[in-house]
């Protein structure tokens, strides 16, 4: 859970902060687990403090720490596609069963969970293991992240465990023997190619043959040899499912509109095939872009091999596609909630601090810091309450969001602190944003009844060889000038239908 989400929380009551938790939750449409690994961390610290290394080569020699690892993790919540995918009912009775949940060689990934944190990684990623409550087992691909609330102590972690076994029995079906059978193929539940990439092979040949050495610059430089590769590429056949993904009627019509299917980001992906190929890779895997007939982006895992016997000319290919788009959008909502303040809508501190590492680090300047504070806030909130101060908070957000366009961009960073950061923009820039921001905040407060919405705003533009944090203390420093005059005023002054003094 981010900062800014937990934040909002405490805000609510009980039931109307549970609805928000369910959103982040039970709008995901893949199974997420919310869990406490502050255990782990304690554990990895004290191996690092007895000098451990090499943490792989230290749980072989003592596998008793994995286990004592797991028993560490603490459960927090879990979503309800976690409860529908593992057949429990409720939550306690998934937190009573887990034992059963994670048995067999679920102890052999989780030390490879253990290494990827131990390597300092902000999480983890596994093909794991796990069983229903009924016993059936499920192959999950596992990927979790260390939220920021939880980044000193590792007290929480956001998992997503997305069911692939369908397409690892269809892998390990393929990889059992040289030849499938033609049913298992055309009734796969994933969508499997076979392609003859002996044309592609001659064109590689040929540049080694050539002299050419680094072929990863000769791609670079010869942007039409990769769009040749993709065209000498012969579909052999394709499976049911594959139609069923492209939304395509039959075959025939498929492979008429494959330039409509491979498209736009394919370009890069491809070229980076052809680059594990020119390594000898006959087996790899990536994530691209793929296009259905009607035009909507397809999400997919790309496995490709070399059939074996065919290791000389390519001749016989398998692609296998596992459709990811679900858990791509979640991913995406969940990036969102990383970077957005829930109540106002505006970017969070994360996603501030962020933004000015790099900017310092790549530009473009000047860059203009205009510092905001929302006046009387905790007023509103002693006397009203903090259903009227949050309602201020949602109408700051509003002129800002309206106020800033991109380039700059607009942060909530903290109670009732904003800041707008506006790139490759002076003082003038700045001083006109500010007068923006003033027109919008009075024809908001003629909009909104009840609460007077003002903003104390200071401004500072980078100077030569200024750190941009110095920059942002001395836009702060002038919002507080401006906020100490706004509250030198006599009381009725301030209720009026203004905005903050020009600094």
């Amino acid at each position: 859970m981010t900062n800014a989400l937990a934040t909002t929380l405490k805000r609510y009551a009980p039931e109307e902060a549970d609805e928000i938790a369910k959103g982040v939750f039970d709008l995901a449409p893949v199974p997420l687990w919310l869990e406490d690994y502050s255990g782990v961390k304690r554990l990895l610290d004290r191996c690092r403090a007895e000098g451990v290394t090499d943490l792989k080569r230290h749980l072989l020699e003592h596998p008793e720490l994995v286990e004592e690892a797991a028993g560490s993790i603490r459960l927090l919540a879990v979503n309800a596609k976690t409860l529908e995918l593992f057949e429990a009912e409720s939550f306690d009775t998934l937190q009573e069963n887990l034992s059963s949940v994670f048995s067999g060689d679920m102890f052999q990934t989780h030390a490879g969970e253990l290494v990827q944190l131990f390597e300092g990684r902000n999480g983890f990623e596994s093909l794991a293991i796990n069983y229903t409550l009924s016993g059936r087992r499920l192959d999950v691909q596992v990927k979790a992240r260390i939220l920021p609330k939880g980044q000193e102590d590792w007290s929480r972690l956001l998992i997503s465990t997305e069911d692939v076994t369908e397409r690892e029995e269809a892998v390990r079906g393929l990889a059992s023997s040289e030849s499938f059978s033609r049913g298992l193929f055309e009734h796969s539940p994933v969508s499997l190619w076979v392609e003859d990439f002996s044309a592609v092979k001659t064109l590689i040949d040929d540049v080694r043959l050539r002299g050419v050495t680094d072929f990863r610059t000769f791609v670079d430089v010869h942007p039409e040899f990769v769009e040749r590769c993709m065209s000498e590429i012969r579909v052999i056949d394709i499976n049911q499912h594959t139609l069923d993904l492209f939304a395509a009627p039959d075959k025939a019509t498929l492979l008429a509109h494959l330039s409509d299917v491979f498209r736009d980001d394919m370009t890069p992906h491809f070229k980076e095939q052809l680059i594990d190929l020119w390594e000898g890779k006959l087996f790899h895997s990536r994530e691209v872009v793929n296009y259905a007939l009607g035009g909507e982006m397809l999400h997919v895992h790309m496995q490709f091999s070399v059939f074996p016997g065919h290791e000389r000319d390519w001749s016989l290919v398998q692609v296998a596609l596992t459709d990811i788009t679900a858990r791509k959008k979640a991913e995406a909502y969940l990036e969102y909630l990383g970077k957005h303040d829930i109540l106002t809508k505006l970017n969070n501190r994360s996603y501030f601090d962020d933004e000015l590492n790099r900017l310092e680090r790549r530009g473009p300047m000047p860059v203009t810091i205009i510092a905001a504070d929302l006046n009387g806030l905790k007023d509103t909130n002693d006397t009203l309450g903090h259903a009227a101060g949050d309602a201020l908070l949602r109408r700051a957000g509003e002129v800002l969001r309206e106020a800033v366009q991109r380039p700059a961009t607009a942060a909530r960073i903290g109670g009732d602190e904003f800041v707008v950061i506006l790139p490759a923009a002076g003082e003038a820039e700045g001083r006109s944003m500010m007068t923006a921001i003033e027109e919008l905040v009075e024809v908001n407060n003629q909009f909104y009844g009840g609460g007077h919405l003002s903003l104390s705003m200071g401004l500072a533009t980078v100077g030569d060889g200024e750190r941009l944090e110095d920059t942002v203390k001395r836009a702060d420093a002038q919002m507080y000038e401006a906020k100490r005059a706004y509250y030198l005023e006599p009381k009725h002054e301030r209720r009026r239908n203004r905005t903050t003094p020009r600094v």
